[in-house]
């Protein structure tokens, strides 16, 4: 049982009470809200009962806070790299912001995201997809079929593709299995790919006869496209080189993390500075980020610790049921802990070890195990959409939108889409592919 059989139960209430400063302070006090400083005192007021009580438990509590903290830097790290390394690759000229084009990108996006990731995809893409819609009024739609898209659902085929695949791959999973979620992947983006497009071109239907003038002409208004900052994609293919190889070469901690960094270092000092600013680059994203998961990090050790604990008195042994508990968690904890946790649980119930490469051993266990995988994959994965904090890239891409001047939901706002678009769809995954 390990660690979690010590922890109280009370030791969830600060990742309770984070989430629900996060999702209430916007709406209650914005202007405080405003400042990092602020919601970094926010993060730290809710982290220190969590710090106190794992110190206070000795050795294994410490090794527990320092494990988050190795996470959270290497989180961070990559995160940072892609987000400074896109930040540097301008789209000159502009895209139309028609449906038809709107959709396009997300469906670029979807395929993207299996090569760099859903953060350098979504780091990547949200910018020129915000331009080509700036005469647009009516656009909150676009960003968050995007988060749901290129942000999640898109990156379920490579390891590469979402950081819980990646631990997969890590702990066994061979390169090439995750392919095979293809029609799981091919079901979700397609059915979200034509839900968006009746939907935008409604809005801009609405528009045409809301607003003075030819909305459709003005969003089809663009110039020839061409890429500024091509070196950048050169820093790009090193990030993704150093994700791979850490996987095949299992690199001491640290090394990939120096990596990450000197590519992020390399691509800013080379990028000239009119780029960044030409492309409306600033911190405030990845700031936000960085001071909110700090939090986040630390509160949800022990709710994931708990978990792991008392996995067994959960009841979950069927694939489906795999696929809602790791969703539901993946909604709200980090998605890549909530990955091992349950592949951790899906071993446990074949009798397997929690050690080294378990997972291929699970995998050859048969058809019955490699499903529970598959639960388990497409859970974490698609449902990190179900809220902001499901995924990294889902906090990033609100923030880069607000910054260009979108009004993003709140919190509970985000969550009404995903409730009633994502939730019905994976209701038909798990009808389709979980029973």
């Amino acid at each position: 049982m390990g660690l979690g059989a010590e922890l109280p139960f009370w030791t969830i209430l600060p990742f309770a009470g984070l989430l629900l400063a996060i999702a209430l302070l916007p709406l209650a006090a914005p202007h405080f809200w405003e400042r990092h400083a602020n919601k970094a005192i926010v993060a730290a007021l809710f982290s220190l009962p969590v710090v106190l009580e794992l110190v206070g438990l000795g050795h294994e509590g410490v090794h527990q806070l320092m494990e988050k903290a190795q996470e959270y830097v290497s989180f961070m790290l990559l995160l940072g790299a892609l987000f400074v390394i896109t930040g540097g690759i301008v789209v000159r000229g502009s895209l139309s912001g028609t449906p038809l084009v709107n959709t396009g990108i997300l469906a670029l996006g979807a395929v993207l995201a299996n090569g760099i990731g859903t953060t350098g995809a979504s780091v990547l893409l949200i910018r020129p997809l915000l331009r080509a819609n700036a005469p647009r009024e009516r656009k909150v739609h676009i960003v968050v079929f995007f988060i749901f898209i290129v942000s999640n659902c898109g990156g379920l085929l490579t390891p590469l593709g979402d950081p819980p695949l990646f631990l997969g791959f890590l702990k066994g999973v061979p390169l090439e299995w995750t392919l095979s979620l293809w029609k799981e992947w091919a079901l979700v983006n397609g059915a979200l790919l034509v839900i968006f497009n009746v939907w935008d071109q409604r809005v801009l239907d609405v528009e045409e006869l809301a607003r003075p003038g030819s909305q459709l002409e003005a969003v089809m208004h663009h110039e020839p496209l061409r890429i500024e900052g091509k070196r950048n994609f050169l820093f790009l293919g090193g990030v993704v080189a150093t994700v791979f190889l850490s996987g095949r070469v299992g690199w001491h901690y640290g090394v990939q993390e120096a990596a990450m960094a000197a590519l992020a270092v390399g691509a800013f000092a080379l990028t000239p500075a009119r780029l960044r600013r030409d492309n409306g680059f600033t911190w405030g994203p990845i700031l936000e980020v960085a001071v909110l998961f700090a939090g986040i990090f630390v509160t949800m050790a022990p709710a994931l610790l708990l978990l792991n604990a008392h996995a067994a008195d959960l009841g979950v042994r069927e694939p489906w049921q795999f696929y809602w508990a790791s969703g539901a968690l993946s909604s709200f904890l980090d998605n890549a802990p909530t990955y091992l946790t349950f592949a951790a649980a899906a071993a446990g119930l074949h009798g397997i070890a929690v050690e080294g490469r378990y997972l291929a051993e699970l995998l050859a266990q048969g058809d019955a195990a490699a499903k529970l995988v598959a639960a388990i994959s497409c859970g974490s994965v698609m449902m990190g959409a179900n809220s902001y904090i499901g995924n990294g890239p889902n906090f990033m891409v609100k923030a880069i939108a607000e910054e260009a001047g979108v009004q993003m939901p709140s919190f509970f706002g985000y969550m009404a889409y995903s409730m009633g678009i994502l939730l019905p769809l994976f209701v038909v995954v798990t009808f389709a592919f979980m029973l």
